[in-house]
């Protein structure tokens, strides 16, 4: 779920858009489950997971970088200015 790579790490997502609401929801298949209000038109759920994602880790949004699935449910993001044990801690105790 979280590899670390130079100046940073790189995040497992799965993604539910259209969800009730915008959350951080565990864990499935390996991943980081995120559940988004937001439709996938135009980019607003990309927009919407950055958001999450940048709050999440309390670094700037552009700090948070979408490296493959723009147009899929799985994705993997890299963030840098976090280490593997900031990111673990901040994504296991944020509020879901």
């Amino acid at each position: 779920m979280i590899t670390a790579v130079a100046g940073g790490v790189e995040l497992q997502i799965k993604v539910i858009p259209r969800a009730g609401r915008t959350a951080l929801a565990g864990t499935r298949d390996g991943a980081l489950l995120v559940r988004l209000a937001a439709a996938p038109v135009d980019g607003a759920a990309n927009e919407a997971l950055i958001d999450v994602i940048a709050d999440a880790l309390s670094v700037p949004k552009r700090n948070v970088t979408i490296v493959s699935g723009e147009r899929s449910k799985q994705k993997r993001v890299r963030i840098t200015g976090v280490t593997a044990q900031q990111a673990t801690i901040a994504l296991t105790s944020a509020p879901t």
